[in-house]
């Protein structure tokens, strides 16, 4: 193993019993290693304690032991670099913020080895990635669904991406999101009221409190649970209604929580399924004498869930900066948006 930099440190007063938990403790901030990096660098053989190696994750360590991990040069990755566009919001040493299209996937997987936001981040960035748990590649922290358009940062370096990953697990980043949903969410409506997990606050703000865990028969949506499951909240705010009477709404759904398809499955828990998703019920038929008939066949004709992140805000992992970026919404949604304006 080639070293690139050698981290010591002594474990303090009362340390976890486990060698991987006294490690995440105390391990120096400015190493910018993770829980999962440093479980890694123990089974490569990387971590000495008290001057022998320990390949164990689970071996006991006492107060005081000196602790020296050796941190090797980034190897390249597999991931095949391809030369895709990108719309770049922002871009410095340590990250990068991209306006991704609908219709990319962010990261390989075995039904998309190729054509992905990561590979064409690979083309982007080049030698200017500087290794993220120790591979170059772009350090993905966060996620947003194929088919949903907007705004991503993506970590370059392990500083970036060790602090970027904090501020998501905090719940600190701001992230708001555009959607068209089915119906207008509304204070005063009874139906929605009752329904569990459903709140409202001050100015008509709707909130959606529940778990989410992956649907037991159907593994590519997620369900709302009350029990088990990862909590979960969404706030959501009408910007603009449609129809008359109104049918549509577009939301500004705001994020406490960052969950797998997290606005989609809670507004249509909610009733109000996001026009265009295919998998949680965006195929609603609207009432005839609320918008003309070809303005309603445009509406059921969308072909992706009407969804955008709008803003990003964070503070930069490196200089302490704080960053917020909007995105305008994509064409086929504002298309979509002034067609059904028009009608009304």
């Amino acid at each position: 193993m080639s070293i690139h930099r050698r981290i010591s440190f002594i474990l303090r007063a009362s340390p976890p019993s486990r060698l991987d938990k006294a490690l995440a403790r105390d391990v120096p901030e400015d190493a910018n290693l993770s829980r999962t990096r440093l479980g890694k660098l123990i089974e490569q053989g990387a971590v000495m304690v008290a001057g022998e190696v320990v390949r164990d994750p689970r071996a006991r360590v006492a107060e005081g032991q000196v602790v020296e991990i050796g941190v090797e040069e980034a190897e390249e990755s597999h991931i095949q670099a391809e030369d895709i566009p990108l719309e770049v919001i922002h871009e410095d040493d340590d990250l990068i913020v991209i306006n991704k299209p609908a219709g990319m996937v962010v990261h390989p997987a075995p039904g998309s080895p190729s054509g992905t936001l990561v590979n064409a981040l690979m083309a982007h960035c080049g030698d200017n990635l500087s290794g993220v748990g120790g591979m170059k590649r772009p350090g993905i922290v966060h996620r947003i669904d194929k088919e949903t358009s907007g705004l991503l940062v993506v970590a370059k370096s392990d500083a970036a991406h060790h602090g970027l990953a904090k501020q998501f697990e905090k719940h600190t980043v701001e992230r708001y999101y555009m959607a068209l949903v089915y119906g207008v969410p509304d204070a005063n409506d009874p139906r929605l009221r009752g329904i569990r997990g459903a709140s409202f606050e001050t100015g008509n703000i709707l909130k959606l409190t529940t778990q989410l865990a992956r649907h037991k028969t159907d593994r590519q949506r997620q369900a709302v649970l009350f029990n088990g499951g990862r909590h979960a909240v969404t706030r959501a705010r009408t910007v603009e209604s449609f129809g008359t009477p109104p049918v549509l709404a577009l939301m500004e759904c705001w994020l406490e929580t960052g969950r797998t398809h997290q606005i989609r499955v809670h507004m249509a828990h909610a009733g109000h399924s996001l026009v265009g998703d295919p998998t949680y019920g965006g195929r609603r038929k609207l009432p005839k004498a609320a918008l003309p008939e070809i303005v309603a066949e445009t509406v059921k004709a969308f072909p992706r869930q009407a969804l955008h992140a709008a803003v990003l805000g964070f503070e930069h992992p490196v200089s302490g900066q704080m960053m917020r970026f909007e995105a305008p919404l994509p064409q086929d949604m504002d298309d979509l948006l002034q067609s059904v304006r028009l009608a009304v």
